[in-house]
């Protein structure tokens, strides 16, 4: 049975004006109360300090406004009613009735900006622990899986060797034959001056194995293989079909980590290694343009200049930011949730922080090497 629609009553009580109002007084039962002000006329300079509210059926906090301004008698006005939820509520409609809204604080800049950074600082904190402890759980995963070999998917991995090694071959050579043409140019452009352009091949040798090769190879897988894996895998998350692989007894970090990682940390040395011989090659061309050297006079004196460990200290990184990489990009990806939105969001995330991540552990690995005299 519907509620009663509101009805509005002027009436005198000994001598004192009381509004009498019942039926329904919420948000959709006030669409009447405009026709029924029409029809009750209110008495000239007419104010009531009592309500008799004891027959209203529901009340909310519109229906609690709108009687008060009808009784006109502000916080002041009394109200009588017959359920005790009814009086709390005007109570509380009463006690903020005119007041002024909230002013917004005004925050100094430096108190702002220092709680910026401070949250900043939090984020990262929590970042840092949650990656922790993914890769906690990728390692637990690897060695059950090592203990139980049929577990690998090894045509899942090398689908992803695929996606991740053979379709970036191309753009890797590119780049780094390029950036081996730079450094070259630029090293005969700046040793000339001492009459030492012969050192421009220690000077690409060194720069492409140690450092350039290793770190321009693991910039463009992050930002293509990386970014990919995240989009993937939040993208499943968006659909649930990562929460289905749970529903059902399997384990993502299995399925969906686990081959990405293999891939990738198996991956990036051969592509470092193909990266090296690109910018190598980008090197030769620009000695035999700049310099009277041939090829062959340029890796013999590459082979009789640079050492072995050069090469190693390059190829020793590789695996490791591989691993760094599909880590970011999976546990990113497994982040996604509510939207599309999210996808975009956390795929920018990902490649920001293993770009991060990359040079930072470049950075350590050069001062270790320093340090083990390499």
């Amino acid at each position: 049975m519907a509620d009663a629609p509101p009805t509005i009553r002027y009436a005198d009580q000994a001598g004192s004006p009381v509004l009498e109002v019942s039926g329904n007084w919420t948000v959709l039962g006030l669409r009447s109360v405009k026709t029924k002000k029409k029809g009750s006329k209110r008495p000239e300079r007419w104010t009531a300090k009592a309500v008799d509210a004891s027959k209203v059926t529901r009340l909310d906090t519109a229906g609690a406004i709108e009687i008060l301004d009808l009784a006109g008698g502000g916080p002041e006005t009394e109200v009588k009613t017959a359920d005790q939820n009814h009086a709390d509520l005007f109570k509380v409609v009463k006690a903020n009735l005119g007041k002024e809204p909230a002013q917004p604080r005004h925050v100094n800049w430096l108190v702002h900006w220092l709680e910026e950074a401070g949250q900043g600082l939090i984020h990262v904190y929590s970042q840092l622990v949650a990656l922790c402890e993914f890769f906690g759980e990728i390692i637990v995963v690897f060695f059950e899986a090592m203990l139980q070999p049929w577990r690998f998917r090894l045509n899942a991995v090398v689908r992803q060797m695929y996606e991740v090694w053979v379709k970036a071959l191309l753009i890797v050579a590119v780049l780094c034959f390029l950036i081996g043409v730079v450094i070259a140019y630029q090293g005969v452009q700046q040793l000339r001056q001492f009459g030492a352009e012969t050192f421009t091949v220690e000077a690409v040798g060194i720069g492409m194995f140690r450092e350039l090769g290793v770190l321009l190879t693991a910039i463009i897988v992050a930002g293509r293989s990386g970014s990919a894996f995240t989009a993937q895998i939040g993208t499943m998350q968006v659909n649930q079909e990562v929460d289905a692989m749970r529903t059902i007894g399997l384990n993502p970090i299995e399925w969906l980590v686990l081959p990405r990682i293999i891939a990738l940390v198996v991956s990036m040395p051969l592509l470092t290694f193909w990266g090296d011989m690109a910018g190598l090659l980008g090197g030769a061309v620009a000695c035999t343009v700049y310099l009277d050297f041939t090829f062959v006079q340029f890796f013999d004196r590459l082979r009789d200049t640079v050492g072995a460990w050069h090469f190693y200290t390059g190829m020793i990184k590789s695996p490791v930011f591989g691993f760094i990489i599909a880590a970011i990009g999976c546990f990113e990806g497994l982040q996604v949730s509510g939207s599309a939105e999210s996808v975009g969001q956390l795929t920018t995330r990902s490649v920001v922080e293993a770009i991060f991540c990359v040079i930072v552990l470049d950075a350590i690995f050069s001062i270790v090497f320093l340090l083990a005299g390499v």
